[in-house]
């Protein structure tokens, strides 16, 4: 799951906590119980106390904190190469006094020991990052899934150059482009879609 992982860190910490949790939810909801379902319960709910207590909904983040502390009490501090035990402290500190987020930041999550930026994100963790703040920013979701597809097709190919790839990361990467990076990205897509529906069925009979 080091793809999902990675991005959901990443996602959070850009600020993104609500759509934090749409990378490791799918991920999570086909695991059975374990640790690793624990794990990511855990910080699904520590995504959404931190969201909570920020929107000063007091009584839901102190509940998430209870719960999300539950799942994550029996875990190594660095359990996965997450923060576990920094979050864990957190959530503590945040059922004793929800207010605190007022007065300092949550804590980064970090990841073998550095707090994932988007920039920092792979291919693949791009991928499951696009989507999610797709779904969390409003936009279409299906055009960028569907670049996504185009995305990794070419690279399959052979095609390091691909401008699904550049869109994709771009999406991911630069926040202040990605209104544009979207536009570019769905007219590469109807394009390319366009391209395809021309040449299916040429060979046909008819």
């Amino acid at each position: 799951m080091d793809a999902q992982l990675r991005a959901g860190v990443a996602v959070y910490n850009a600020g993104y906590h609500h759509a934090a949790h749409d990378a490791w939810e799918q991920r999570w909801l086909d695991l059975d119980e374990g640790d690793d379902e624990r794990f990511l319960h855990g910080l699904i709910q520590f995504t959404a106390a931190v969201h909570h207590a920020r929107h000063r909904n007091w009584s839901g983040a102190t509940g998430l904190a209870d719960s999300a502390g539950d799942y994550l009490a029996d875990l190594p501090a660095d359990y996965r190469g997450v923060n576990v035990g920094e979050v864990r402290a957190y959530l503590g500190a945040l059922e004793r006094d929800p207010e605190r987020v007022e007065r300092a930041p949550a804590p980064s999550l970090t990841y073998e020991g550095a707090a994932l930026a988007l920039a920092d994100l792979d291919f693949e963790s791009s991928t499951v990052a696009a989507e999610v703040l797709a779904e969390g920013l409003g936009y279409d979701e299906a055009t960028i899934e569907r670049g996504v597809e185009y995305a990794r097709t070419d690279l399959e190919s052979g095609e390091e150059g691909s401008q699904f790839v550049t869109f994709v990361l771009d999406f991911v990467r630069d926040p202040d482009s990605r209104p544009i990076v979207a536009q570019r990205l769905s007219e590469h897509v109807d394009r390319r879609e366009r391209r395809e529906s021309d040449v299916n069925g040429l060979f046909d009979e008819r």
